[in-house]
């Protein structure tokens, strides 16, 4: 498979959200960082306004490695109740609720302590625009992990690369070491690692896999972020799951940091233990 240069990127943080079928009373998430969720993305850390075409992300192509899969969390929410009745919530017609409707519910859904790297690359094959790294590194408006309650737990951009689907395979994976041994706590050679992707999935060095013929659809394409006008497309989705050497596993927080910068940085050596890296 030819080299695709691409932004390579890490979503951490104590919740995310990445919707798909949402709306008021129900808001879900799927199970892994939608395209829509990572359009939009770009498009706050470029500054565009929720009206502006899509046009430059058409050729966006997203590739997810789950890290840590995480846990569903289910959080139940009330509007507008115990509240006299010029506080309850407005109607449509612009007059108030009252009696049993004064109190609206919704339920939303969150992914907590899930972790995902993610190659953003281009279905031509060239490189994304320098603007989005830049972008990225200094947004014009604040990136959140799919919803505005989910901010990242640090910096989103890890950097760019010439090859990022060899770089997916190969960086530091956020999970302890013992995640999947055995009951005796034994270490693996290896460790299965899924990967989703909106292109067939062919990694050099692993053969032929589930990864050739699309698993399902997701309808999570943007076509329009306008309120009141959002527009989505259905697309593929493939998914393979790949055998990763246990030696990946880099831990948690600063542990997996640390990986990620002597990958990212060959000359990069830490300082002695109790002081800031170097």
């Amino acid at each position: 498979m030819p080299a695709l240069p691409g932004l390579l990127l890490l979503l951490a943080g104590p919740l995310q959200s990445w919707g798909e079928h949402s709306h008021f009373s129900d808001r879900d998430t799927l199970a892994f960082p939608s395209r829509s969720g990572l359009t939009g993305m770009l498009a706050a850390a470029l500054g565009r306004p929720r009206h502006a075409p899509l046009d430059e992300f058409a050729a966006l192509s997203v590739t997810v490695r789950v890290d840590r899969a995480g846990n569903r969390l289910r959080d139940f929410h009330t509007v507008g109740g115990g509240l006299s009745g010029v506080q309850t919530v407005v109607t449509a017609e612009g007059g108030r609720r009252s009696g049993d409707t004064t109190t609206l519910t919704s339920t939303r859904w969150y992914l907590q302590d899930a972790v995902f790297t993610v190659a953003l690359t281009l279905a031509d094959g060239s490189a994304p625009p320098s603007t989005w790294a830049t972008a990225l590194r200094n947004p014009r408006w604040p990136l959140y992990l799919g919803r505005r309650s989910c901010p990242p737990a640090g910096p989103v951009l890890l950097g760019a690369s010439t090859d990022a689907l060899h770089d997916l395979t190969h960086l530091p994976l956020a999970a302890q070491a013992d995640q999947y041994g055995s009951g005796s706590g034994a270490r693996h050679a290896t460790v299965p690692v899924l990967f989703l992707s909106d292109q067939p999935l062919l990694f050099e060095g692993h053969g032929s896999g589930d990864g050739e013929e699309p698993y399902s659809t997701v309808l999570d394409v943007p076509i329009d972020f306008t309120p009141g006008r959002r527009r989505y497309r259905a697309r593929p989705l493939y998914r393979h799951t790949l055998p990763l050497p246990a030696s990946q596993q880099a831990g948690y927080g600063t542990e997996q940091l640390r990986a990620l910068a002597a990958y990212t940085c060959p000359s990069y050596t830490p300082a002695h233990e109790g002081s800031p890296a170097r």
